[in-house]
């Protein structure tokens, strides 16, 4: 895929997925964000974290459109692998950040559904990935998908990036 139409197709794709899981199901249970906000001991760790994960989130996305020149989308995938940036640290950057947005957002309101929806979208990930994703990517992309998964946890990032895979 030719890099502007993998940019173009990132961004479609982050508007429709994380746009929709991480902001408007979050917009929409919160009354459009008409709850009242937690204290400054919690609504300033929430902020934060949506902060950080949103800056992730982009980041990741790029690494798709420029590194990979493809999309996370399933149906226009990479033409290589993605392992580049926050990927030599946690090799599934996209779900963390959108859970961490919605925790952070749980957080900024202290509302407790926003945290159980959190885990409900993290446990449909995990199986997602589980399931779908890694089955996928090691058909696709063999050993070098194999070496990159053994050396890169899936969920908590490592401190130290990893130095493989070029």
């Amino acid at each position: 895929m030719k890099t502007p139409s993998a940019i173009l197709g990132s961004a479609a794709f982050f508007l429709a997925a994380p746009g929709v899981v991480a902001g408007l199901v979050p917009w929409l249970m919160t009354g459009g964000y008409e709850r009242p906000l937690a204290g400054s001991a919690l609504a300033a760790p929430g902020a934060l974290l949506v902060a950080a994960g949103l800056a992730f989130l982009l980041h990741a996305f790029a690494r798709f459109a420029l590194e990979g020149r493809g999309t996370p989308a399933p149906v226009a995938p990479t033409d290589k692998l993605v392992v580049g940036g926050v990927y030599r640290h946690v090799r599934n950057p996209m779900y963390v950040a959108v859970v961490g947005i919605i925790l952070g957002q749980a957080l900024i309101f202290a509302w407790w559904p926003l945290a159980a929806y959190a885990a409900a979208v993290g446990t449909a990930m995990a199986a997602f990935v589980r399931f779908y994703e890694e089955p996928v990517l090691a058909a696709r992309y063999g050993a070098e998908y194999e070496a990159y998964r053994m050396a890169v946890p899936g969920w908590v990032p490592r401190l130290t990036p990893w130095k493989g895979g070029g």
